[in-house]
């Protein structure tokens, strides 16, 4: 069974000003919206595989990655599949904080980050009073409905190897293009990322090897890029060139 990670009582609330102050999610907004948000927030630090948030329960805080990486995901039985990486500046929880609903995903840290948590009555309370901020976060909303709808068209269109092909040329252009990377997650977490089992993960790495991509332990090194590209890229493109 999940476990929340939820002990906000010995969080510190931000002090006065800083660079939080100019956050993309609400730059520009009147002074007053960005104090009804802050003045209440809490700043904290959570290490990996920390759950901060569960599927169900009520979404009292709209979580904004500072650092780091969360994984949205949802777990039923003995099956788990993962819906979208959030990475700064973004935020998560958006829809159920604004509406006052209850979590449809999970959360869980990918690697150690820090989250900004801001109460979600004061989100409301923003987002009906500064037409700015509203406009934000519709904004925020479609940014996490083209990642989602972009995950649903990868993981129904593609098959487990192209799906895995895809992500390691978009890992590879992250990392600065250089053909060689560290897998930033245990593998069990990357089949989970691409809609797959582990074993299934297991055989599309070994399946790579034909396009002269090598993987030992998180170590990738694709040695014929071109190949790769041709494999990964079928018709129509899945890739918005602006996100």
């Amino acid at each position: 069974m999940l476990a929340l990670q939820s002990e906000y009582s010995r969080l510190t609330p931000l002090p006065e000003g800083g660079e939080l102050s100019n956050h993309p999610l609400w730059d520009g907004c009147r002074q007053s919206t960005i104090d009804l948000m802050l003045q209440c927030s809490v700043r904290r630090k959570f290490s990996s595989r920390a759950i901060i948030a569960l599927e169900g329960t009520p979404a009292d805080f709209l979580h904004v990655v500072i650092d780091g990486s969360v994984e949205l995901f949802s777990r039923y039985r003995n099956q788990e599949t993962e819906f979208a990486v959030i990475e700064p500046p973004h935020a998560f929880v958006v829809a159920a904080v604004i509406t006052n609903r209850f979590h449809l995903t999970s959360a869980r840290v990918l690697q150690p980050s820090e989250i900004l948590m801001i109460p979600a009555d004061r989100v409301r309370e923003a987002f009906d009073q500064d037409e700015l901020f509203s406009r934000k976060m519709a904004i925020e909303l479609a940014h996490s409905y083209r990642i989602v709808t972009s995950e649903l068209r990868r993981q129904t269109l593609l098959s487990a190897v192209e799906r895995l092909a895809n992500w390691m040329l978009d890992r590879d252009e992250e990392t600065g293009g250089s053909h060689h990377f560290a897998i930033p997650f245990d593998k069990r977490t990357l089949a989970a990322r691409l809609g797959m089992v582990p074993e299934v993960l297991s055989r599309g790495l070994a399946t790579l090897g034909k396009y002269d991509v090598h993987v030992r332990r998180a170590t990738v090194e694709i040695r014929d890029p071109a190949a790769l590209d041709r494999l990964a890229k079928p018709e129509p493109p899945f890739y918005d060139p602006k996100e």
